[in-house]
């Protein structure tokens, strides 16, 4: 987030000068000139603190004349300088775009003048200055890498690294780019004695050190975001022009659009940005990309681009229920906590999640060695073993080959009789190529072996041409069994569903503008994976979520006019 080029030598040293230069630019005088009509001047004196960990991020600090340093707080509470910044840098990281709580702590160095840009005015001055705005935001989102890198700045988790809640937990800090750090009080003196402090049962961990010194017991990834500022105050008071309910690629790409024409958007999605294509070890088929990228290199993308245009995002929000009988014109969308938050319009782009196959004892093992995706965490953790994934699709045959990295052996599993129905050629080429992955047609899983406390133990499948069933020493399953839409949440609005629960849109109504994407309650819209014959891959939803726009702006306006 925030390091000098002449003092980072504590942080992890970027691969070449040039990396070093996009993350820590000086600013000419003439730039700081153009940055000014942004924000106003502030002076500091030696050691007055400009960021607290923990406190709403007040904007970027540019610096005009002096010097700052940044320091984090270790486990223990002390708080230790890692480097400075000089005179026409800027302190900044990507989480200051939307106002988040700061990450570490900053003070002055002598006598110091400094303009302070509020996020507002960084987000504008990202959009009006394209080409300096560009060098300010790549540099925002490098810091961001190099806290997570180097696990500064975020919660300090205590526990083993293969239990299920510091998986459980470390999977939710990861996928929302939250850095984090992990340590295991056997081997690390700092850990053992919080451990010995707070006297935990065994139910009560992980700890988690929040930066300002608070300790969570084992919480769950509601009580961490909040804890941890992830989730803003205040943001559900005020009226938006669009409410997307979830942060997939096509929620995403509604907000990034959306926001970059005007319209005041709010996304809220239950676990992460991202979606499934988040959790997508690594997207090789997507326009513009020919050497591949990771779903969430992309969707962080992404979701720093709607930041950028002033989207607000609330991670993890759920929504429970959509009222359309619009009150004063507005949608009501109530909220998991109990909150309730309003909007002109809605955009349904909740997805679709993994379905759980009918095998008995299935919840029993679920994070204790059956897994729903498969990030670095959970590859971590069958590094030299013998895994089973489930499943034909393209997130299956993704999943399959990063796991080859890892894994001693793949046994990949296929209800059906081959792959070319459901899975993308390049995929099924480069699977047939790996040594190490061996597929199994017409097979299927019978039962799971072992017990809850120590976790899964042996894997049971069963050949279903011959009945033959086979057990297997395998202490992880990956499960990639198609997918089930998640629209509970409509259920008493009036949402048209097709019989499999997706939504249906496009749908004819007397009178009325033909509007894409609308659902069968005007101002309501469905795009991507949840939308009733949509083509289910990362580029159908993006486009989706664009073209979805159009639509909003046509259905607005007709509001308006029908007022008028």
């Amino acid at each position: 987030m925030d390091t000098d080029n002449q003092t980072s030598t504590a942080m992890s040293a970027p691969n070449s000068s040039s990396r070093l230069e996009q993350t820590f630019p000086s600013l000419t005088a003439s730039e700081i000139e153009r940055i000014s009509r942004f924000g106003e001047p502030r002076s500091f004196h030696d050691g007055e603190q400009l960021l607290e960990t923990g406190k709403p991020h007040p904007g970027m600090f540019v610096i005009l004349s002096g010097r700052v340093a940044i320091s984090n707080r270790d486990v223990t509470g002390h708080r230790k300088e890692r480097f400075q910044y000089a005179e026409h840098q800027f302190v900044a990281e990507v989480g200051t775009l939307s106002g988040r709580v700061t990450l570490v702590d900053c003070h002055a160095v002598g006598e110091t003048e400094a303009l302070l840009v509020p996020p507002g005015g960084l987000r504008a001055l990202l959009v009006a200055e394209a080409d300096l705005g560009e060098r300010i935001m790549r540099a925002l989102i490098l810091r961001r890498v190099n806290l997570i890198q180097d696990g500064v700045g975020g919660p300090v988790m205590i526990g083993e690294a293969n239990t299920a809640d510091v998986i459980r937990l470390q999977g939710f800090l990861s996928r929302n780019g939250m850095p984090h750090y992990l340590l295991d009080p056997s081997d690390d003196g700092d850990a053992a004695d919080i451990v010995r402090r707070y006297s935990p049962r065994p139910e009560d961990l992980p700890l988690i050190v929040l930066p300002d010194g608070l300790v969570l017991r084992n919480p769950s990834v509601r009580e961490l975001a909040q804890a941890a500022g992830m989730l803003k105050d205040g943001v559900i008071e005020k009226i938006y022009d669009v409410a997307v309910v979830g942060g997939g690629p096509a929620g995403l790409a509604t907000a990034v659009y959306g926001a970059s024409e005007g319209l005041s958007v709010l996304v809220c999605d239950g676990k992460s940005f991202g979606g499934q294509a988040g959790a997508s070890a690594r997207i090789e088929n997507y326009l513009g990309f020919p050497t591949g990228i990771s779903g969430l290199a992309l969707m962080a993308r992404a979701y720093n681009q709607a930041q950028k245009f002033g989207a607000e995002v609330m991670i993890p929000v759920a929504v429970t229920k959509l009222n359309c009988a619009r009150k004063d014109d507005t949608f009501s969308l109530s909220l998991d906590d109990g909150a309730t938050i309003r909007a002109r319009s809605v955009v349904v782009a909740s997805g679709a999640r993994y379905r759980r196959p009918d095998i008995e004892n299935l919840d029993a093992f679920e994070g204790r060695g059956v897994w729903y995706w498969a990030s670095p965490i959970e590859a971590k953790v069958c590094k030299e073993q013998e895994v089973i994934l489930v499943g034909g699709g393209n997130s299956a045959g993704q999943a399959a080959v990063f796991l080859s990295g890892y894994a001693r052996k793949v046994t990949m599993m296929v209800r059906g009789a081959g792959l070319a129905a459901s899975m993308s050629r390049y995929l099924i080429d480069r699977i047939e190529a790996t040594p190490n992955i061996e597929l199994l047609f017409s097979t299927e899983i019978s039962g799971l072996l072992g017990a809850p406390a120590s976790g899964l133990q042996q894997v049971r499948y069963r050949n279903r041409t011959s009945g033959e069933e086979t057990t297997a020493d395998v202490r992880n399953l990956f499960l990639f069994v198609g997918a089930d839409p998640a629209t509970g949440w409509l259920n008493t609005c009036g949402v048209e569903l097709d019989s499999a629960g997706f939504v249906i849109t496009d749908a004819t109504r007397s009178g009325a503008r033909s509007r894409p994407l609308e659902t069968s309650v005007p101002g309501v819209f469905a795009v991507g994976d949840v939308r009733s014959s949509s083509v289910k891959r990362v580029g159908g939803a993006i486009g989706e979520g664009a073209q979805v726009v159009a639509a909003l702006h046509m259905f607005l306006s007709d509001s308006v006019a029908s007022v008028a």
